[in-house]
């Protein structure tokens, strides 16, 4: 992977024009507040800059809705807060839009039958662990991850919330490497994503019936059904070439949580 250290760096350092805004239905006063524009890491996720959103627009909202769970939407869509970013940007805005993508904060209202709450960090980092682990048993039965240190846990999501890529991809470098005496991991992880829908996943393996490296187009093979093509398939605002080995995918294009995030495009047959 030395080779590719700049592809590496280059999906870290993506980032999304987000532009926020209040809704007026929680605005106190007369006083209406500006827009708050953040440049925000595709790798990252929204609770972590909550903070940030919360504290520009805090002052325009009622004391009491304050300390409330902060959650966001895009044209009505509340924004799953244990996505990545860029997946959800992936999802939901139009590939052609230039402008920055305008999100909506609320201070109340929590939408519990579409979202889980993710109201602390920690909450967060322990969903991004598990997401961890279940990818280092698809990919090495979870024999690197388990063998790690605590600390080495730590430098991961330290990495990640602070945008240290070095100190990520010291420790992350373990698991993006196969086995020994192996040229792929067991299982790729994949998240594979529609419009509007849940994620969905399937053991993937990253050879062919006949040994050979499985590329996107064997995948699409792979996930299509008597009703539907799969013809295309989009990850960090990319579309990716279908002769790109999954296996290559996997250690350069995988989010932090170590799982390639892909929306899928179909046909109907």
């Amino acid at each position: 992977m030395a080779q590719d250290r700049e592809i590496l760096r280059m999906i870290w350092e993506g980032q999304i024009a987000i532009c926020f805004q209040a809704d007026p239905d929680e605005i106190v006063g007369l006083q209406q507040p500006e827009n708050f524009h953040l440049m925000v890491s595709r790798l990252s996720y929204l609770p972590l800059v909550t903070d940030k959103v919360k504290k520009f627009f805090s002052r325009f909202i009622a004391n009491d809705q304050s300390d409330g769970v902060v959650w966001f939407d895009y044209n009505g869509i509340p924004l799953k807060l244990h996505y990545p970013i860029g997946v959800l940007h992936d999802l939901l805005r139009a590939e052609d839009d230039n402008h920055p993508w305008s999100l909506t904060i609320h201070f109340s209202k929590f939408p519990e039958e579409s979202l889980v709450k993710f109201d602390t960090k920690d909450i967060l980092e322990s969903f991004f662990m598990s997401c961890l682990k279940e990818a280092d048993v698809l990919k090495h039965r979870g024999q690197v991850i388990s063998a790690m240190q605590k600390k080495e846990h730590n430098q991961l999501w330290s990495g990640l919330i602070n945008d240290k890529f070095d100190q990520f991809w010291a420790v992350n470098r373990r698991l993006m490497e196969p086995g020994a005496e192996q040229d792929t991991f067991k299982h790729i992880p994949i998240r594979f994503y529609e419009e509007d829908s849940a994620y969905m996943q399937k053991l993937i393996s990253p050879l062919t019936e006949t040994g050979q490296k499985k590329t996107l187009h064997d995948l699409l093979i792979e996930i299509s059904t008597p009703g539907r093509n799969a013809v295309g398939f989009r990850t960090h605002g990319i579309d990716v070439h279908c002769d790109t080995q999954l296996q290559w995918m996997s250690e350069h294009l995988s989010y932090p949580d170590n799982f390639l995030h892909l929306l899928v495009f179909y046909e109907n047959v």
